[in-house]
């Protein structure tokens, strides 16, 4: 199968791109590096030219609720025109677990990439998945101010993004299946716990500063809306095992 990646080159792009190679497919990747631009459309009628499925993991890191609005919307909207121009027969996209329940800042732009892949023409599969292990450190990087790091107060259930890339996988090689189940990891866990992991594994000094969001995102975080209903797919990495390989290399 000819498979294009939009988002090839992110933090779970790079794992579909590898995947779907081993398994044999043709895989073209879909970045601003490699002269795709999902915004304005450059590039994006040569990338999918006799492709067959589009896995779509791109993204952006924005609070705004704007910026991520118009982000998706570009974006989605240029793939699946240049899609049904190159006659491609399946289109999947990754979302993230909860955003109807915290319909603000990120989750605000992936409901509407969700909505825009349901009524874009393409026959569509769409996969929902909680935070990555990754989420913990760029969500350190994000809140560090000097000696502390503040860290929303959060229920989370974080999954390896290598086992999201996977499950994209399966998906394209499946067939449009409209909603797929949701897809969490392996444990329930408190993300400053997850933080404090972290800054003993790589040896930092920081003091935790629990942060009480505002608003409904705030309110999803604590109440373990963001968590995945019973009867989710469930990946098999802990948080912890990341860590450990992480380590190791």
């Amino acid at each position: 199968m000819r498979i294009a990646v939009a988002g090839g080159t992110g933090t779970v792009g790079r794992h579909v791109v590898a995947i779907a190679r081993e398994r044999g497919h043709h895989v073209v990747s879909l970045s601003r590096a490699e002269g795709v631009d999902l915004i304005n459309g450059r590039g994006l009628d040569q990338a999918l030219h006799n492709v067959e499925t589009v896995i779509d993991v791109s993204g952006i890191q924005a609070m705004s609720t704007k910026k991520a609005v118009d982000y998706f919307t570009a974006a989605t909207q240029n793939l699946l025109a240049a899609g049904k121009k190159a006659g491609v027969t399946h289109h999947v996209a990754l979302s993230i677990v909860g955003i109807d329940k915290a319909n603000s800042g990120l989750y605000a732009g992936k409901l509407v990439q969700e909505d825009e892949v349901k009524h874009g023409g393409i026959p569509w599969t769409i996969l929902r998945s909680t935070q990555f292990h990754e989420f913990v450190p760029m969500s350190l990087k994000a809140a560090s101010v000097g000696p502390l790091v503040f860290v929303p107060m959060m229920s989370t259930q974080p999954v390896a993004a290598k086992e999201v890339a996977a499950a994209l996988v399966d998906a394209a090689e499946a067939g449009p299946k409209g909603c797929l189940p949701d897809l969490g990891g392996p444990r329930a866990e408190q993300l400053k716990v997850l933080v404090a992991a972290y800054l003993a594994k790589t040896h930092q000094k920081k003091r935790i500063v629990p942060l009480p969001l505002p608003g409904p995102m705030g309110k999803a975080m604590r109440n373990g809306s963001l968590i995945p209903a019973p009867g989710s797919a469930v990946g098999r990495q802990t948080f912890l095992e990341w860590l450990d390989a992480i380590d190791a290399a």
